[in-house]
């Protein structure tokens, strides 16, 4: 990481002793004693990243940006920084300030793109998603990223040029392949297609997936479940972090998490949020979230610290630095289920709202959706989707009977029947007063940062229920893994 090899030897030391805020507080030193400039600063923004420095991460960014000579690809990482943290007028200003020459470059391009669809600007984003496919009709991302902005009907033009490309596209390398199928699957979907949808939705997933060690997934969350017992949880000390800021959304993907933030945030006292994906930075000194690995955290501390109340005050520093210091904060990061009670051991005043939807539903919508690649590796097939509801059905049985006042269950189906009674009864388990509220949450001006992005923006409606009922005949797979 930095320029000084002592110091590098340092934050190596602080990795192996779990110690977070020693790798802050050198990470800080390097920022005020390191040059303006340097490729090693790219170093820096990943240590950043990794222990949930925001502010660092990004100044470390923005000095590898101005690093000599100029390069489009260290301004791209910088603005990419800015816009991962929500800094969406800053990176709009980084690439109005970019030469005229570099303006239709593909990542410019794309970048403006993304910031488009994050403030769903969807015909903008289509237009500029329309440009990189002029330029390089062979880079699936290009087409995904149409696919996102756009509606197809059937006789669209834009269909048939998928249709005719994909003989092409059954060649091209995976990081290419994959996306441009799920895109001909979306436009499919579309058009009412559904069997032929199916057909290239499973084509880009046979080229996205790869292995992964699901029995050491399962073994985890299993032994979560036979570790945390009540006798166990009160066995760790008390946390003396008193905060409510933090509003905790969980579920599974597409299980409507997007949409209870964005009912969330449309009240007065609700900030802003996301998924934060800053808890497990905080957690970084409890090793690999088990209960052991707490204890020992336990033991490493003095006996007059608050070890909880650090890792509290730790995540609510983070809060401040990506979010400003005002307002609640919905944090609606995946995989919390796996260390839920060490984030309401921390927080002993948090709240949460765990969505609940039709498996079959959340499954299509799950096999449907374009997650990236390495970002989610069981959801390239309806097996090992129904593999992993599987689980995630037991840590929610598991933290719902521990935390039986802290976590409101909410069934997305009622919800979207009925929002006005479940958007009150969601206020009032985290503490607001409904009458603070906006009453058409879709209309707010803010960036969405997932998939959900185009549901959201659209008045909330009961369309997605019954969605695997297009699909009930490919459905066998995930059945027989998620009955078993």
């Amino acid at each position: 990481m930095p320029s000084q090899p002592p110091r590098l030897r340092q934050v190596i030391d602080a990795f192996q002793r779990l110690d977070r805020r020693r790798i802050a507080a050198l990470i800080a030193e390097e920022l005020r004693e390191g040059p303006p400039s340097g490729d090693h600063w790219a170093n820096v923004e990943a240590v950043a990243n990794q222990v949930g420095e925001v502010n660092a991460a990004i100044e470390a960014a923005q000095r590898y940006a101005l690093t000599p000579p100029p390069r489009l690809d260290r301004v791209v990482r910088y603005c990419n920084a800015l816009a991962s943290r929500g800094r969406i007028e800053a990176c709009s200003g980084e690439l109005e300030r970019l030469p005229a020459a570099v303006q239709h470059h593909p990542a410019v391009l794309q970048l403006r793109r993304s910031l488009a669809m994050r403030m769903g600007d969807f015909a903008e984003a289509a237009d500029l998603a329309q440009r990189m496919i002029s330029t390089a009709p062979e880079i699936g991302q290009n087409w995904l990223a149409l696919a996102m902005a756009h509606n197809f009907a059937p006789g669209d033009s834009e269909l048939a040029r998928m249709q005719a490309l994909a003989s092409h596209m059954r060649r091209a390398p995976a990081e290419s392949q994959g996306p441009f199928f799920y895109a001909l699957g979306k436009a499919l979907h579309d058009c009412g297609e559904y069997d032929r949808a199916f057909a290239a939705y499973s084509e880009g997933a046979a080229s996205m997936c790869a292995p992964f060690d699901k029995s050491l997934d399962e073994r985890f969350a299993r032994r979560l479940v036979s570790d945390f017992t009540p006798e166990a949880i009160a066995r760790l000390k008390p946390s003396a972090c008193d905060s409510e800021r933090a509003i905790f959304v969980t579920g599974l993907p597409r299980s409507g998490t997007t949409l209870v933030e964005q009912m969330l945030t449309s009240h007065a006292a609700v900030a802003d949020g996301e998924e934060v994906n800053l808890f497990c930075a905080a957690l970084m000194p409890a090793g690999d979230f088990s209960l052991q690995g707490a204890l020992a955290y336990e033991h490493r501390a003095p006996d007059d610290a608050d070890p909880w109340g650090d890792i509290g005050r730790d995540y609510l520093a983070m809060l401040d630095q990506r979010f400003g210091s005002a307002g609640r904060i919905v944090d609606k990061t995946l995989n919390h289920s796996r260390f839920l009670g060490l984030i309401l051991q921390a927080l002993p005043k948090a709240k949460v709202i765990w969505l609940r939807r039709n498996p079959e539903d959340a499954a299509i919508s799950c096999f449907r959706a374009y997650f990236g690649t390495g970002t989610i590796p069981w959801a390239w097939s309806l097996a090992d989707i129904g593999w992993h509801f599987r689980l995630e059905d037991a840590l929610y049985a598991h933290w719902t009977q521990l935390y039986p006042d802290r976590i409101l269950t909410v069934s997305y189906e009622a919800m979207v029947a009925d929002p006005p009674s479940w958007t009150a009864r969601m206020f009032a388990h985290v503490g607001l007063d409904p009458a603070d509220a906006q009453t058409a949450p879709h209309l707010q001006r803010r960036a969405v940062m997932t998939a959900s992005v185009a549901q959201v923006r659209a008045p909330i409606s009961a369309n997605s229920v019954g969605a695997a009922e297009n699909y009930r005949e490919f459905m066998g797979p995930f059945r027989d893994a998620y009955v078993g």
